[in-house]
């Protein structure tokens, strides 16, 4: 193995070990909790908490991982990319044994992994056309973050810092990786995936608005799941609504669910998988 796949935390032993114990719940449905949001009365603008169940066949989702780099230009990120990323790779492992497919997505990295098989096997795929666009009303978010939304005081640059994913996300040898769109809608085509649970950062940006992530797979037809305490959102305390990090992160996932897909909480997909 050499020094750059060794370095990228290939969870091989581990999963082998964890599909073992799964056996025979390897492909057997699952049924996780949702949540989302309804305005009953249309145009009054209340709008009211919903939950819901939904059974999710393993063969038919998979998991894409947004973004989570070794670095970001603000400080206050890459602290919280760093305490959220162990949390992803428990998740993940459990994941993989029950069949469904990881998709690892660092934007703006593809040279550090081009010689991984895990590349390769995305640049593989026979390319499929999407079907036309479905029109979605796209509302402005609730917060302000036309400066970059950075709460620790640093401004946006070029070079960018990051170079690829914070290595404490293993990526197993049936994984794939890419940051494009086109090639993932391929893959999920080819697999016959419909369902897509979403986590990384960040919500108001790279989660909404990347080629492979909530706006434009939901625009394609996939029904995509947002992991809800496994994001953040890029936004100040300093800037309008004026409240605190997490609020502003809370509600950037709210208007997820008013206007873009249902949430899920880590803790309960883990539970799920774990029946």
């Amino acid at each position: 193995m050499n020094g750059r796949l060794a370095s990228v935390g290939l969870a091989c032993g581990s999963f082998v070990l964890c599909l073992a114990a799964a056996g025979p719940q390897t492909g057997k449905t699952f049924r996780v909790p949702l949540r989302t949001r309804v305005e009953a009365f249309k145009g009054s603008g209340a709008w009211e908490e919903v939950h819901l169940q939904k059974d999710i066949d393993p063969k038919k989702a998979a998991v894409i991982i947004c973004d989570m780099w070794d670095h970001h230009w603000c400080a206050g990120a890459e602290r919280r990319v760093g305490l959220m990323a162990p949390k992803m790779a428990p998740l993940l492992e459990r994941a993989r044994a029950r069949g469904i497919v990881v998709i690892h997505a660092p934007s703006e990295t593809m040279g550090f992994y081009k010689d991984l098989p895990q590349r390769k096997a995305m640049l593989s795929l026979t390319r499929a056309a999407p079907e036309a666009s479905v029109e979605i009303a796209d509302p402005p978010l609730p917060i302000d973050d036309k400066e970059g939304g950075c709460d620790t005081g640093q401004v946006a640059g070029k070079p960018y810092p990051w170079t690829r994913q914070i290595a404490a996300i293993p990526v197993a040898p049936m994984d794939y990786i890419s940051d494009n769109g086109l090639e993932i809608y391929s893959l999920l085509q080819q697999r016959g995936i419909d369902t897509l649970f979403i986590m990384g950062v960040h919500t108001n940006m790279c989660v909404l608005n990347r080629s492979f992530a909530i706006k434009q797979m939901t625009r394609w037809g996939k029904r995509c799941i947002l992991v809800r305490d496994l994001t953040d959102a890029m936004y100040d305390p300093a800037k309008r609504p004026f409240v605190s990090h997490d609020e502003g992160t809370e509600m950037v996932i709210q208007h997820i669910e008013k206007h873009w897909c249902p949430t899920v909480l880590s803790s309960d997909l883990l539970a799920a998988l774990a029946k």
